[in-house]
């Protein structure tokens, strides 16, 4: 059996004019990185990576060092972030359409649409101030988004399902008259060569799996994330625990182990429902003592949680059996898979411990 993994990434490791006016000169997600503290004891910050060390997503060598970690671990392809804020507005696109235009490294991909306005503390803001809105002008900017990307939909790196490039969307319910949106692309895709697009809405609730399907989409990838709040912690627990972080100033902090138990559910055996592996989770370094920690992840309760999300999808249809990593380099979430100087290539290694007792 092949299990489908694809790792989420993203580009914001490398300098770009809007981050300078926001956040300050040469800003990246290393600035997050490097001034995160340590809230409560045995609270793992700040991080430090390994073997790939501070890098620079504008370095073709570190591309390619990454690309080709990941595929000896049994990844089959990242899946890029991609930010089209509307009326042609891009950001962070440099890194892929280097690995793009140079061929390198060679290493399939797929993209993955962001559609959401940059504010709040998901964003590192204290505030509701707007850095940048996500709009949806109409069908001239949808046909301008799609042949933006029809370079990538062609190359033959493209991760395919059923012959279809691959393509996410963050936040499918936001899209307006998202019917409408991918009927267009699919007429656009067909009429270029390609026969369709294969399309994937995203949700960290599984209620909305059928609005998505609904709405076009052909498979559903549900984070779950944050389920273990909302399907085992009482209202009283959660109150509780919001109060002590007000008082001690510390994040609001849950055990990895308890909470991976839910980011599994019996639906993620469903053809046209993805599941997720998540690595783990800490967003301190982007929101301070606003954000969510999920304490004591290790590579062993990590192998645990990828056998669970392996043995849910073992019987889907092979071009189908896809499961997506998040994520690859996260690093401000506490969510990656590359080396840090605590666990090493500890993650990476359980991940394939569990790939290869699914051959």
């Amino acid at each position: 059996m092949d299990i489908r993994t694809i790792a989420f990434y993203l580009p914001q490791f490398h300098p770009i004019p809007e981050n300078d006016v926001w956040w300050g000169k040469g800003f990246t997600e290393w600035t997050n990185v490097g001034k995160a503290k340590r809230y409560f004891p045995g609270h793992y910050q700040p991080r430090i990576p390994a073997d790939l060390g501070y890098y620079d997503l504008r370095v073709p060598e570190t591309r390619k060092a990454q690309a080709d970690m990941a595929r000896a671990y049994g990844i089959e392809g990242f899946a890029y972030w991609h930010y089209w804020f509307g009326n042609g507005k891009r950001l962070l696109e440099r890194p892929f359409n280097e690995v793009l235009h140079s061929g390198e490294p060679d290493f399939p991909f797929c993209l993955s649409w962001a559609n959401e306005t940059w504010k709040g503390f998901h964003h590192g803001l204290t505030n509701r101030n707007v850095l940048i809105e996500q709009v949806y002008p109409g069908e001239s900017d949808i046909e301008n988004h799609f042949y933006e990307v029809l370079p990538a939909l062609l190359d033959k790196r493209y991760i395919t399902v059923k012959g279809k490039p691959l393509f996410t969307i963050l936040q499918p319910l936001q899209l307006p008259h998202a019917k409408a949106f991918i009927e267009q692309w699919q007429n656009l895709a067909i009429k270029n060569g390609l026969k369709g697009i294969y399309f994937v809405g995203q949700t960290n609730k599984f209620e909305d799996y059928h609005k998505i399907l609904e709405a076009s989409f052909d498979a559903v990838n549900v984070v779950r994330l944050f389920d273990f709040l909302r399907l085992k912690k009482s209202k009283l627990f959660i109150v509780l625990n919001l109060a002590k972080s007000k008082v001690f100033g510390v994040p609001h902090v849950y055990n990895f182990e308890d909470a991976s138990k839910y980011f599994i559910g019996k639906e993620d055996a469903l053809a046209s429902c993805i599941p997720t592996i998540i690595s783990g989770w800490d967003h301190s370094p982007r929101s301070g003592k606003n954000g969510l920690v999920l304490h004591n992840a290790t590579p062993e309760l990590f192998e645990k949680h990828v056998l669970d999300v392996f043995e849910k999808v073992r019987k889907k249809p092979k071009d189908e059996c896809i499961v997506f990593i998040k994520s690859w380099n996260e690093w401000a979430e506490g969510n990656y898979m590359e080396p840090d100087l605590k666990y090493g290539t500890g993650f990476l290694k359980a991940f394939k411990r569990a790939a290869s007792e699914f051959g």
